[in-house]
């Protein structure tokens, strides 16, 4: 791998990137979307270099997650950033296919599950020629529906599932969860600025959820009107980059 470097995560958590691995201001606003309270076992599939599982302990050692990714090099990665920030105890990473967990982790244990799923159906958009970022850009490894069936074998029943997508694919999101057994109930728009269109949606959903009752959450604006960071985009980075 190339370019191997540690970036700081605030609070003292320092993450492994990478240039094939790394993470964006999608990957930290989900992880704040979903971030839990308490003693939790939770997961995180298509983990990539495990931004969401660090954020998570940042804001609650408490929690147990169990880290799915495909990518081997990924992985070694993880395992690296947990060995750093001496997160052994808190965090296991699973060289798996979310396809393919029977026997991997239980089912049926789980209190949360978040994953950012690559955002292109296969065979839409540029193919990106490097694997590691097709796989993340392009359901080449797994779609929506893989995503949600997943998920729904691993969550008890009331847990919740947490992604993020663009747009475009909020009927596609919504469809899958509720194939599976997950109803959508909290659902908020992120807009650049306030002349912009929507760039991404965060959506939680519940297992075993009663249909119906969507609470739709003010937008989330990243930039203010003067263009810098947004209040609320502020307080969610925090203390990232110092």
């Amino acid at each position: 791998m190339e370019n191997i470097h540690l970036e700081p995560l605030g609070g003292g958590i320092e993450i492994y990137v990478s240039r094939s691995y790394h993470f964006s201001t999608d990957t930290i606003l989900l992880a704040d979307f979903s971030k839990q309270q308490g003693a939790k076992l939770c997961a995180d599939l298509g983990t990539g270099c495990g931004t969401i599982p660090l954020l998570w302990l940042k804001h609650n050692p408490k929690l147990n997650i169990a880290a799915v990714e495909i990518q081997k090099d990924a992985c070694r990665l993880l395992r690296d950033s947990i060995a750093h920030n001496h997160l052994e105890d808190r965090l296991t990473v699973y060289n798996a296919d979310i396809k393919d967990l029977k026997g991997v982790l239980p089912f049926g244990a789980f209190d949360a599950v978040a994953c950012n799923p690559p955002y292109k159906p296969t065979g839409t958009g540029l193919q990106n020629p490097a694997e590691a970022k097709q796989i993340a850009r392009h359901e080449t490894e797994c779609s929506l529906s893989d995503v949600c069936q997943a998920a729904s074998k691993l969550l008890q029943f009331g847990g919740k599932l947490f992604l993020c997508q663009r747009p475009e694919r909020l009927a596609d999101a919504t469809e899958s969860m509720r194939e599976f057994g997950i109803e959508p109930k909290r659902l908020r728009f992120v807009q650049q600025r306030r002349d912009k269109a929507p760039k991404l949606f965060l959506l939680e959903g519940r297992r075993g959820g009663k249909r119906g009752f969507l609470d739709v959450l003010p937008t989330l604006f990243i930039e203010d009107d003067s263009g810098g960071f947004s209040k609320e985009m502020l307080e969610i980075y925090g203390n990232y980059k110092s």
